[in-house]
C-alpha cells in the first residue's frame, strides 16, 4: 500500500525546491527541454525525500494539504528571489551607466530571456552565472534546502513573515553594493564630459561630437578592466551575505 507520507512529503519538497530551482541560473536551464528540466528537479526531491522527518505528519485533505503546500511555495520563492537577486548585482552596477557610457546601442541575446539585451548587460549576466557556480552557490542552495528539512520538515511548519524582510533587506544591500561597483566608471564618464565640454567651449570650431563615443566607450573598457577584481571582490561580499540570508531564513 502506497505510504501517504513519503509521497505527501516528496510532492512538498518537489513544491520547495521546483520553484527555487526557476531562479538558478543554470547555463540552457531556459531553453532547455521540459523533460530534462523536469527530470532534474524530480531528482533532486526523490534525492532529499529519505530526509523528511519520520515524525511529521502529512496532511490528507485537500485542503489542508494546498494550504500546506501554499507555505512550501512561499519558502521555494523566497530562496529563489535571493537567488535572483545576487545574479543581478553585476547587472544592476552596468544598467547605471550603460547608457551614458554608448554600449546601449550594442545589443546581444540574453541567454536566459533569449531577448535582445544590452552587450555590457549581457557579459555582467553571464559573469555573474560564473561565479555564482565558482563560488559554489549551487551547493549552498541544495544545502540550505538540506537542512530546512530539519528545521522546518515538509508539511511541519507554516510560511513566516520574517522571510519578506530578510529578502527585503538582501535585495536593499544587494542595490548599495551594485551603486558603489558603478561610482568609478561614472565618475570616469563625469570626468570626459566636463573635458569634451570644456574643450569644445575653448574651440567652438572642433567637432567634439564625432569622438566623444568613443572616448567614453575607452573610458569605459579601461575602467572595467581596471576593476575585474574589485568586481571579484564585491560579488564574495554578496555572496557572503547571501548565506548569511539563508542561514537566517532558516533560524526563523
Amino acid at each position: 500500500m502506497l505510504d501517504w507520507n513519503l509521497l505527501g512529503g516528496f510532492l512538498l519538497i518537489l513544491t520547495r525546491l521546483g520553484l527555487a530551482l526557476s531562479f538558478v541560473p543554470m547555463p540552457g536551464f531556459k531553453s532547455s527541454l521540459d523533460i530534462a528540466r523536469i527530470t532534474l528537479i524530480v531528482a533532486l526531491s526523490a534525492v532529499m525525500t529519505p530526509a523528511l522527518a519520520k515524525t511529521v505528519a502529512i496532511p490528507a485533505e485537500p485542503a489542508a494539504f494546498v494550504r500546506v503546500m501554499a507555505g512550501e511555495m512561499l519558502y521555494g520563492l523566497a530562496v529563489g528571489v535571493l537567488v535572483a537577486l545576487l545574479c543581478e548585482l553585476l547587472t544592476f552596477a552596468m544598467q547605471a551607466f550603460a547608457m551614458q557610457a554608448g554600449y546601449s546601442y550594442a545589443s546581444s541575446i540574453d541567454p536566459n530571456s533569449e531577448a535582445d539585451s544590452g552587450m555590457l548587460l549581457v557579459f555582467a549576466l553571464l559573469c555573474s552565472n560564473i561565479l555564482f557556480f565558482v563560488f559554489g552557490g549551487h551547493r549552498l542552495v541544495i544545502r540550505a534546502f538540506a537542512r530546512s528539512l530539519e528545521v522546518w520538515p515538509a508539511g511541519g511548519g507554516a510560511a513566516r513573515l520574517a522571510w519578506a524582510d530578510i529578502v527585503t533587506h538582501f535585495g536593499s544591500s544587494i542595490l548599495e553594493l551594485a551603486l558603489r561597483l558603478a561610482l568609478p566608471v561614472a565618475g570616469i564618464l563625469l570626468l570626459a564630459e566636463i573635458a569634451l565640454g570644456v574643450v569644445s567651449r575653448l574651440q567652438a570650431q572642433l567637432q567634439l561630437l564625432s569622438i566623444a563615443f568613443p572616448v567614453k566607450m575607452l573610458g569605459t573598457l579601461a575602467t572595467l578592466a581596471a576593476l575585474v577584481p574589485v568586481m571579484v571582490a564585491v560579488y564574495q561580499r554578496a555572496f557572503t551575505r547571501f548565506g548569511v540570508a539563508l542561514e537566517r531564513m532558516l533560524a526563523n
